[in-house]
Order: C-alpha cells, then sequence, then structure tokens
C-alpha cells in the first residue's frame, strides 16, 4: 500500500509539535533519572549494580516493543517521517529535542520535587505529567493512501457471490456435515445451536409450519458447517498473515547494513546510555565537591543533546552528506570520549566531556533517517520496532554492568573503558557493512554495455 506524497509541511508541524510534546513528557523522567538514582543508594542501601536496575529498567524497558515508551516513540517517528520528505532530517531533529528538554526541566524538576514532597510524592506528580500524552495522541492523524478514499463498509447479504468467503466451500461443507452426522447421534442432539441462532430457528418453523420436522437435523448442521469453514478460514488467514510477517523480518536481516545496524544500536545503548544515569555519581565519585557543580551534569548532557539533536537533523538534510557515515561518525567520536571519562577528576572536565557525549547522543535524531534510507519508507515502522527492542535491551543492560565493574574494582576506570569499546566496536561494525556504497544493499549498479572491439584485416600488400 502506497501514502500520499509527504505534504511537507501544512498539518505536518502539528504533528511535529505533539510529538515533540510526547517525547518531552515520556522520556523527560526516564532519562532525568540520575538525579533519583542518589536517591535510591541512599534509600536502599545496595550496590551500585543493583540499584542501577531501577533507572535502566526505567529508560530500557519503556523502549521495548509494545510497551509505553516503546509505542509512544516508534508512532512520533512514524508519522512524521510520512508526513515529511524533503525536510525529513530537520522534522526529526524537532521532535527528538522534546526528550532532551525534557531531561534538562526534569533534573532541576525532579530534584526540587523530592526536596518539598519527597521521593514517592515526586514520582506520583511525574506521573500525573505524563498523562497529557493523551491529549496528543488525539492530534496524530496518519496520511490515507494514494488516490483512494476510504472504503465503504459493504453488509454481507450484499457482497457479490465471488468475494464470499463460502463462495467454493461445497466440498468443505459435504465434510463437515460427514463429520456431524458422526458425531450427532440422536435428532436431540442436533437442536445444540449457537446462542445466535436458536430464536431465528424456531421463529422460523413457527411462521413456516409446512416445514417438515425431519428437515430440521439438516438445517442445523448446514449452519454449523458453514460456521466451522468460516472459523477455519480465518485461522489460515491468520497463520498466512504470520508467516508474512516472519518473512518479512528474515528479509530485514538479509540487508547487511540493517543487520550492522541493530548490532550498532544494541551496543551503542549499553556503552553510551550509562552517563545519563551515573555521571552525577562518577563526580560524587572523584570527590568533586558540591561548591563546583555550578549547573547538574545531567543538564549539560540534556542541552547538549538537544543542540545535537537540532544540528544533526539539519546536516541530514543537505544532499551531499552521506548520512550513514555522519552517523558512523558520532558512533566512533562519542566511543573515544567514554574511555576519557577516567581521565576525567575535575567538574569542568567532567561538564566538558558531558557536553560532548551529549551533543554526540543526538544522533538519535539522524537513526530514523538512516532506518529508512536502509529499508524504506514502506518498511519503517517493522524495522524501527525491532531496532528499538534491541535499543530497549542495551539501556536495560548497560547502567547495571557499568554498576557491577564498580562494586568489583571501587572505580569507574574499567566500566568506562568498556563503554567505549562497545561503542566504538558498533561503529566499525556498521562502517565495515556500509563502506561499498550507501545504496549497496537495496540498488544494484547498472551492468556497463559490453564494449565493441573492431578489427581491420591487415593487407598482405
Amino acid at each position: 500500500m502506497e501514502l500520499k506524497k509527504s505534504p511537507d509541511g501544512g498539518w505536518g508541524w502539528v504533528i511535529v509539535f505533539v510529538s515533540f510534546l510526547t517525547q518531552f513528557l515520556c522520556y523527560g523522567s526516564p532519562l532525568a533519572v540520575g538525579v533519583l538514582y542518589i536517591e535510591w543508594l541512599d534509600a536502599f542501601g545496595e550496590g551500585k549494580g543493583k540499584t542501577a536496575w531501577v533507572g535502566s529498567l526505567a529508560s530500557g524497558v519503556g523502549l521495548l516493543a509494545s510497551l509505553g515508551c516503546g509505542l509512544l516513540y516508534t508512532a512520533t517517528v512514524t508519522i512524521t517521517c510520512q508526513y515529511f520528505d524533503d525536510r525529513r532530517g530537520l522534522a526529526l531533529g524537532l521532535i527528538s529535542t522534546g526528550s532532551s528538554v525534557g531531561l534538562f526541566i526534569y533534573a532541576a524538576l525532579q530534584r526540587m520535587l523530592v526536596e518539598f514532597y519527597g521521593l514517592d510524592g515526586c514520582l506520583l506528580i511525574v506521573g500525573a505529567l505524563a498523562l497529557n500524552i493523551l491529549a496528543c495522541g488525539s492530534l496524530m492523524r496518519p496520511l490515507q493512501s494514494s488516490d483512494c478514499p476510504l472504503p465503504k463498509k459493504i453488509a454481507p447479504e450484499d457482497l457479490p457471490d465471488k468475494y464470499s468467503i463460502y463462495n467454493e466451500k461445497g466440498k468443505n461443507l459435504e465434510e463437515n456435515i460427514n463429520i456431524l452426522d458422526k458425531s450427532y447421534s440422536s435428532e436431540e442432539k442436533c437442536r445444540i445451536t449457537l446462542a445466535n441462532g436458536d430464536w431465528k430457528q424456531d421463529s422460523l418453523l413457527h411462521k413456516n409450519p409446512t416445514v417438515t420436522h425431519t428437515k430440521e437435523p439438516e438445517t442445523y448442521k448446514k449452519k454449523v458447517a458453514e460456521q466451522t469453514y468460516f472459523c477455519k478460514q480465518l485461522a489460515k488467514r491468520k497463520w498466512q498473515l504470520y508467516k508474512n510477517y516472519c518473512g518479512e523480518t528474515v528479509a530485514l536481516f538479509k540487508n547487511k547494513v540493517f543487520s550492522a545496524l541493530f548490532i550498532a544500536i544494541l551496543l551503542f545503548d549499553i556503552g553510551g546510555f550509562p552517563p545519563s544515569l551515573l555521571m552525577e555519581d562518577v563526580a560524587r565519585s572523584s570527590n568533586v565537591k558540591e561548591e563546583e557543580f555550578i549547573m547538574p551534569l545531567i543538564s549539560i548532557i540534556g542541552i547538549m543533546t538537544a543542540v545535537g539533536k537540532l544540528l544533526l537533523g539539519i546536516l541530514a538534510d543537505f544532499k551531499w552528506i552521506n548520512t550513514l557515515y555522519l552517523y558512523v561518525a558520532t558512533l566512533i567520536i562519542m566511543g573515544l570520549a567514554l574511555c576519557a571519562i577516567p581521565f576525567a577528576k575535575s567538574y569542568v572536565t567532567l561538564a566538558l566531556l558531558s557536553g560532548i557525549l551529549g551533543f554526540l547522543t543526538g544522533n538519535w535524531s539522524i537513526f530514523p533517517y538512516v532506518t529508512t534510507k536502509t529499508v524504506g519508507i514502506e518498511k519503517l515502522a517493522h524495522a524501527y520496532g525491532i531496532l528499538m527492542f534491541f535499543a530497549g535491551l542495551g539501556n536495560s543492560l548497560g547502567p547495571p554492568i557499568v554498576g557491577w565493574f564498580y562494586d568489583w574494582t571501587q572505580t569507574y576506570d574499567i566500566a568506562f573503558y568498556f563503554s567505549g569499546f562497545c561503542v566504538l566496536l558498533g561503529g566499525f561494525i556498521l562502517l565495515l557493512a556500509a563502506l561499498p556504497s550507501w545504496d549497496t544493499c537495496n540498488k544494484q549498479l547498472p551492468k556497463p554495455a559490453p564494449t565493441t572491439f573492431l578489427y581491420k584485416v591487415a593487407s598482405n600488400v
């Protein structure tokens, strides 16, 4: 099914606005959970690895397919890609800044709410704010199919015979009736009918007394046989849909760039998400004094993430920029920045690295763009759901792994070396998969025309 041509404006800007608000309300608190992480450490008195599960599940499980934030994120990205083509990078950059602005505001808001209302009161208020997402969802109108109005519903009795599900059921009905003949041993059992068929059959007999009593079992058997056949056809159709979905999934993974992309996003979230959760505790572990904190490190990450999403989204719209290579560059630079965290021992260096990491995390704005270029707009929702599953898995595993490294070594050094290695590995795998050409997986270069050689016979003279 082909959609209408992307309007690149109009109601699309309303979609951008409500998608921005949706990501703001949905991801602001989970991304700013590092503020609450300190409170949880003090409240539970457990190790950093075990406590990190609370924050990682708050952000990670939300990204898993079919759960809360995962549905919201996929919906906002998919509908925005439908409404924008030429300005897709800008539109995705704008909506994805919602989570970054939310991170910046919720970091300060949650700290204030904890001071006034305690940890439980803070979580209740944040949950109440999230209910406003319902109003945003009511304004999202998906595009209709191109050149085709929505079809009218037709009553079953008005359907042409060739479109009926029973059009070729003669043989099947005879088989079902034979089965029923074996099952029913007496006329009394034949009176057992479907719940909505009793009154119709009884009233028919009363209105038409000429109908003989012997025809009643045959009528009931035929009705049950028809409904049995209908259920069989429905089951076959559902099974076919399931097979088609599995076939499309296998076809996606045959695309080498998509396969590399899902490995890269998994490793990126394992290594790249922990700083937003643990950076405040990293500063405390490095003996940075409270008086030196001009601004929370999480707020710096949030501001720079918003800037990165917007700028990277704008860059993605330039025709001369290969968006896939741009995404790979952000992964490699981010991996190097993560490896540099163990060398930062002051607030200034930690703030500088937080800004760099935040800016590079803005590559989330071009990730849907890269996915669309890789698989096409028709398969975006399917492909993006798979990728978000692995992203959620990485978000869930990253912080506990880093926390366990700290509990084991009593330092974050090895933990962030591991994080940097994961992101670098994902970046290089994706680079190797994409090296020949951006469109290698989707298009094959036309074969050159055969070269014709002219030969001239040499003269004997």
